[in-house]
């Protein structure tokens, strides 16, 4: 017997009980279409992961180390003199930005105070820390020079102090300690630092955080991402001459690329997305077990169908043959519907979760994925049908001739 002849006869038997047949695929659809689905979600939270904090890529921070450094040494403040011996000495530097924060009260009108983060820094700080306004405007360097008391709110401070509503909020004055301020820009939610009062470093200094030059710290960009290595050794090196630190393992500055966080959190999300695409894939075992029972169903109910071809001279082989390939288009009919369906999903997806979660990702349709679902569709047909098909093969003509 032939494939084709093998395949149409085994087409037959699904038609004569489509029901079955297509309750059977049911775990083989629902798998394929998860893995599709699941797979296209990942791919596009980790595309969206990077645009949103790509751009982070180049930046270093340079802070105090916190308590004494190894020897029993105190560390040294950051001062805005370090700023300017980065930006001169260090040639894969583009940008260096102070940064001074602490905390504060900040009022809004009777009963409404809150505890706020107060952070001086200069206007280029939303470009370097690839924040972004949602309202409003960031301060100009006419009213950094002149120390003007304007400030940025953050999005926690809008909720908080103005019931989340931005236009009470835009152009209203608040009071911070003793000092009042007037609103000129609301923050666009960042998870972090989201109750944060952004005002130009001179006005943080002269009327709430006081001192001279001392920063909390120090926002510094690589000139490229292939510069951020070498740029943070400059770092440590200039600020170890500035601070006369003689033995680099006993600095007194923080440098951390955020580079490597990027990089090890896209780890982790790939990590997650394969560990999420395995428990998809246990409906794919699932089904696998629902196409085996229905074979064995099919071999006993067959018995005397069976027992007739062998009589008649069929041999082991193509009853063998007859079942394998009934089991593996069952099989492959499922992996069809579900990879139209996981297709038809993710590809709205696609449409729909950039409007409700433009920071999400928008899902992405994965070639390799459907190949690999639907490979494994068919390797789950074969070894789904393969004991049914023995089984059968085994059967003694005149046993299966008196099978009722």
């Amino acid at each position: 017997m032939s494939i084709r002849e093998a395949a149409i006869i085994a087409l037959r038997a699904l038609r004569a009980s489509r029901l079955r047949s297509a309750l059977t695929t049911v775990g083989i659809v629902i798998g394929v279409t998860a893995v599709i689905v699941l797979v296209g979600l990942g791919d596009g939270m980790k595309t969206g992961f990077n645009k949103n904090f790509g751009a982070l890529a180049t930046l270093i921070t340079v802070d105090k180390v916190s308590g004494s450094i190894p020897g029993g040494g105190k560390p040294r403040d950051l001062k805005e003199g370090d700023v300017t011996a980065l930006l001169e000495k260090a040639p894969d530097i583009a940008t260096v930005t102070p940064v001074l924060s602490g905390k504060a009260l900040v009022y809004s009108g009777p009963g409404l105070q809150v505890q706020g983060q107060v952070v001086g820094s200069t206007p280029d700080y939303l470009k370097v820390s690839n924040r972004e306004l949602v309202r409003g405007q960031m301060f100009t360097s006419e009213q950094a020079k002149s120390r003007a008391r304007v400030v940025v709110l953050g999005p926690e401070l809008v909720t908080n102090l103005y019931g989340g509503d931005p236009d009470k909020a835009m152009g209203s004055q608040i009071r911070i300690q003793r000092n009042d301020f007037k609103v000129i820009g609301i923050l666009k939610s960042q998870g972090s630092v989201d109750d944060s009062a952004l005002m130009p470093l001179g006005t943080a200094r002269a009327y709430l955080l006081g001192g001279s030059d001392t920063i909390t710290t120090m926002l510094a960009k690589a000139s490229g991402v292939t510069r951020v290595n070498p740029a943070v050794d400059q770092i440590n090196q200039i600020m170890a001459e500035r601070h006369n630190i003689k033995d680099m393992s006993k600095r007194d500055v923080t440098v951390t690329a955020l580079q490597s966080q990027l990089e090890e959190t896209n780890k982790f999300l790939g990590y997650l997305n394969w560990f999420v695409v395995a428990v998809a894939a246990i409906s794919l075992l699932v089904g696998g077990i629902g196409v085996a029972n229905i074979m064995l169903v099919s071999v006993t109910e067959r018995t005397r169908e069976i027992g007739i071809r062998k009589a008649i001279g069929a041999r082991r082989s193509a009853i063998m043959k007859q079942f394998l390939i009934e089991s593996t288009v069952l099989a492959g009919l499922g992996g069809v519907m579900g990879i139209l369906f996981g297709t038809g999903i993710t590809l709205a997806g696609a449409q729909i979760i950039p409007a409700v979660a433009p920071d999400f990702g928008a899902p992405e349709l994965s070639p390799a994925a459907i190949a690999v679902a639907f490979a494994v569709s068919l390797a789950i047909g074969l070894i789904a049908g393969d004991y049914p098909a023995q089984r059968a093969a085994r059967l003694r003509p005149i046993e299966a001739l008196r099978f009722q």
